[in-house]
């Protein structure tokens, strides 16, 4: 596809899709939406690793409110169902570790895009807003669904009712997110984490990830049973066999990804 609201480039394995419409702080259209869908799709076959990230100065502003219809005639059922659902299920459901490197301010539907990724790496001088209140809305893209996984219902519910600014480091104190970097360097501390996971055992990746989302809804006992079938899917894997022939030799592993 010939990307023109977003590029894609693939190189050492790391894929970086870049938001890229900066004039309008890479509001999501509809353009947009739909190439980001498909990038992730056709990233996950050839890359290790998936990063997201704004062109610019910002992350994301969330819904573009100037692309198409007015307000009163836009359906935003039909939006978030045929286009925000697949761009979120296509990042949720990739098959390899997904990062948002949040490089700037990460609003509305935005701030959920990031958190869509398993991994949100923020900016020091980034921000998060669940703006939606603002304009008469309830959080979406996901908004209702991670928040209080991640930072529990009280946070969650303040964080949407109010619609304050969160700082990348309450971000990260809250547990919304995973680290943040300082601006200067960001951009090199992104790319030295990506190529750390693409170096890894992709598969181990996978079947981690589907462990750490199955134990929200598992009994002890079925998060155990489930722990025990994907375990026993990495002992079958090659880089299991060489990240052991690897630490018995002292040697750092040499992961082949399958």
């Amino acid at each position: 596809m010939d990307y023109q609201a977003i590029t894609l480039v693939i190189r050492n394995s790391v894929g970086v899709i870049t938001l890229n419409r900066p004039s309008v702080m890479n509001a999501l259209n509809a353009q947009m939406r739909a190439e980001i869908t498909h990038a992730v799709k056709a990233a996950e076959k050839d890359a290790r690793v998936l990063i997201l990230t704004g062109a610019g100065k910002s992350f994301c502003s969330g819904q573009d409110l100037g692309d198409g219809a007015s307000a009163a005639s836009l359906d935003l059922e039909r939006t978030l169902r045929d286009e925000y659902v697949p761009m979120l299920k296509a990042i949720f459901d990739c098959r390899v570790p997904t990062i948002a490197a949040v490089n700037g301010p990460a609003a509305g539907a935005g701030a959920n895009l990031a958190l869509a990724a398993d991994v949100v790496i923020a900016s020091d001088n980034a921000y998060f807003v669940q703006a939606f209140t603002r304009i008469g809305l309830i959080p979406d893209a996901g908004g209702t669904y991670w928040l209080p996984r991640q930072v529990g219902a009280a946070k969650a519910m303040g964080a949407a009712l109010f619609a304050d600014k969160i700082t990348a480091q309450q971000a990260s104190d809250w547990g919304m997110i995973y680290e943040t970097a300082p601006a200067a360097t960001f951009l090199e501390h992104v790319q030295g984490r990506a190529a750390q996971l693409a170096q890894g055992p992709t598969v181990a990746y996978r079947q981690l990830k589907k462990a750490i989302r199955g134990s929200f809804e598992n009994s002890l006992d079925e998060q155990l049973a489930l722990e025990a079938k994907l375990q026993g899917r990495c002992g079958q894997t090659r880089d299991f066999q060489e990240g052991v022939v690897a630490f018995l030799e002292k040697r750092k592993a040499n992961y082949e990804g399958r």
